[in-house]
């Protein structure tokens, strides 16, 4: 990895964008996509991609899909006192919440700094202990001292609170821990297969960026689907890595690759689909591990979509996903880069209509 690809994870990852906020990463995606396609477009949800024509006009299309938010969490309640109730946006573990910093963005533009509440251990001696800790019950704190004080900044319900983090990479540099690489990876890789991409003649029409809202069901990719109709899909996402205890059983391993999804809860990598990306994989020696998940991508209603479209996901494993700090491996973003050009420098017609046709 260069110092280039590390300066726009860098940039990705620390930029704020939570489910239906997205606009902060929109812009930048829109500002980067531009002058490597021929067009951009954004569905009704606001989901933004480039597309490259085909010099085919009967090609098929390709459709390679990031999604921009990442976990947060939305103000519900101002308090008498001046600090919030929120709900979540996306999957928490409730104990990684407390006592983390977030940025309070309001719907006025403003910002402001943010922590979670915690219960220091001096007040819980002579007590039982906190057995148990509902998300619904931490606080937000942003210091002000009344509700009438918090509304005087301009602070409402329906503002949002999102983790801020600074990136950085491990001692031995082999890996980087931020937040928000569910999946800022995927924006990532897209504007870099793009860049890749941007002098080739493909075998397709390309369409290529971002959906919004996948941390809150999947909503992002069935609009865009819907929109752009096309032939293949491949979500490009962060995954869930389980190898802190042991690498026997479980899937999801920082420093082994690019992970081949071949089934989650709500997909199932078609045979020959599953084939084209074994033959890139083995004929490119790109390094990759078979991942099977307990949670879904934009792949996941994207193939369901329309008539039926053939998805998968080229992913990666992070360590402690969903949290204020993810930890993942330099080494796997660079597979997953070299998997996506080439798959999509492999896709013609013919190779398409063989995925489509010959389940």
């Amino acid at each position: 990895m260069n110092d280039k690809t590390f300066m726009r994870i860098k940039e990705l990852t620390e930029l704020q964008g939570t489910s239906g906020f997205e606009h902060e990463i929109r812009d930048y995606m829109r500002k980067s996509i531009t002058p490597l396609v021929d067009e951009v477009s954004q569905d009704g949800l606001g989901g933004i991609f480039g597309i490259k024509n085909s010099s085919d006009s009967n090609s098929r299309r390709v459709m390679v899909a990031s999604h921009m938010d990442e976990v947060g969490f939305m103000l519900t309640q101002i308090n008498a006192n001046g600090l919030f109730n929120a709900v979540a946006l996306g999957g928490w573990n409730s104990y990684v919440v407390s006592a983390q910093r977030f940025t309070l963005k309001t719907s006025s533009g403003k910002n402001y700094p943010c922590i979670s509440s915690s219960i220091p251990p001096h007040l819980l001696r002579g007590t039982t202990g906190q057995s148990s800790l509902d998300i619904s019950k931490i606080l937000f704190d942003a210091g002000f001292e009344s509700r009438e004080e918090a509304m005087e900044y301009g602070v409402r319900p329906g503002d949002v609170i999102i983790p801020q983090v600074e990136t950085i990479k491990t001692a031995n540099e082999k890996n980087i821990i931020s937040k928000a690489w569910d999946n800022r990876y995927g924006c990532t890789l897209v504007l870099e297969a793009l860049e890749e991409l941007q002098n080739e003649e493909l075998g397709h029409t390309l369409i290529a960026g971002a959906n919004v809202q996948e941390e809150v069901g999947l909503r992002g990719s069935k609009p865009s689907v819907t929109k752009f109709k096309p032939d293949l899909f491949f979500a490009v996402d962060c995954s869930a890595a389980n190898d802190i205890n042991t690498k026997e059983g479980t899937f999801g391993h920082l420093g082994e690759g690019v992970l081949l999804r071949i089934q989650d809860p709500r997909l199932i990598t078609l045979p020959r689909l599953k084939e084209y990306l074994l033959d890139i994989a083995e004929t490119n020696k790109i390094p990759y591990q078979y991942f099977v998940s307990k949670g879904g991508t934009d792949a996941g209603d994207a193939h369901t979509a329309n008539e039926g479209i053939p998805s998968t996901v080229i992913g990666v494993a992070g360590r402690y996903i969903h949290t204020h700090q993810t930890m993942f491996n330099i080494s796997d973003y660079d597979a997953a880069k070299e998997m996506l050009v080439q798959v999509l420098k492999g896709l013609d017609k013919s190779t398409i209509d063989t995925i489509v046709r010959g389940l």
